[in-house]
């Protein structure tokens, strides 16, 4: 890891800044012993970060019968580390998304990161339930490094990000080290240990790329990351049927869930891409793309799980 280079990134304008609010947000909950009462206080110091809190807090991500109006209530329904990552998630997609980055489709950049994040939470629920934040946040923004890298480095990254595609070679870690010296990892985990999120996180968004993330908590978090980017880059393009089963089996292997854990969650994951979206006001193209690849997945690996 080449600290200069990161450290020159870092204090580039290519690193999304955050608001003060959402800072003090993120700082007070590095305590594990924070007082609830001052997230509420803090939060309600902000009209623009409660009117997104109650937002989200009422979106149909959530199912909410009776609306949320009060700073409080939307904490208490969402927990402080779901509010963490929404928050975070909400903010960093709107920095990010006013940019226009050379070499990058962010419309397909974002279909890819909301497809790993769903997918990264149902593994998540079944592997690691107490991790499930971590894997929804870290699986959202584990490819930040990438648009960062391509804005502050653009000349030397061009040929790394052009990867970055449907139906192209996935982007390895050799490559982004010759071209730039740092990852797209390290890049992404620099930024999240910076806006204080948990090591949890940020170690494992920094192993995602890994083969062997080792074991305990951030290699669990580390393996669901890449295993569910690898499924999500499927999602997102036309795959070739030959290499679906192939993906999907090293994908649930990696991880270590059974292939019928995969084909429960297919039938409704395009559901939960466009509620997930909804939420960070993400604009994705409504389709049936996802539901029609996840058919041909499912047929695919139907065979495959009965065995």
């Amino acid at each position: 890891m080449n600290a200069r280079v990161l450290e020159t990134i870092k204090k580039s304008a290519a690193v999304p800044s955050m608001p003060q609010v959402v800072l003090r947000f993120l700082e007070i909950m590095q305590d594990p012993n924070f007082d609830y009462a001052e997230l509420v206080k803090v939060m309600s110091t902000d009209p623009g970060t409660v009117s997104e809190i109650l937002r989200l807090a009422n979106s149909a991500l959530f199912g909410v019968r009776n609306k949320v109006v009060s700073t409080k209530h939307a904490l208490t329904l969402l927990g402080p580390k779901r509010t963490r990552s929404l928050l975070l998630g909400r903010y960093l997609v709107d920095s990010l998304s006013k940019k226009k980055v050379a070499g990058l489709d962010m419309g397909y950049f974002w279909r890819r990161s909301l497809a790993s994040s769903v997918i990264s939470s149902h593994f998540a629920e079944i592997t690691i339930p107490r991790q499930k934040d971590e894997a929804f946040i870290g699986a959202l923004l584990a490819d930040i490094g990438i648009p960062i890298l391509a804005e502050a480095m653009t000349t030397k990254y061009a040929k790394v990000v052009a990867r970055y595609a449907p139906l192209a070679d996935p982007i390895t870690p050799e490559q982004e080290l010759e071209a730039v010296e740092v990852t797209h990892s390290q890049v992404s985990a620099m930024v999240l240990a910076h806006w204080t999120l948990p090591d949890t996180v940020t170690a494992a968004v920094n192993l995602h790329q890994s083969a062997h993330p080792g074991e305990g908590a951030v290699g669990s978090v580390a393996r669901i990351l890449n295993a569910s980017d690898r499924i999500a880059t499927l999602l997102c393009e036309v795959p070739k049927a030959e290499t679906v089963v192939q993906v999907c089996q090293e994908a649930t292997v990696f991880v270590g869930v059974e292939p019928h854990v995969l084909l429960q969650l297919l039938p409704t994951i395009e559901a939960d891409i466009e509620e997930l979206a909804d939420a960070l006001r993400i604009d994705v193209i409504p389709s049936h793309v996802y539901t029609l690849i996840a058919k041909t997945i499912q047929e695919k690996l139907t065979p495959v799980a009965a065995l």
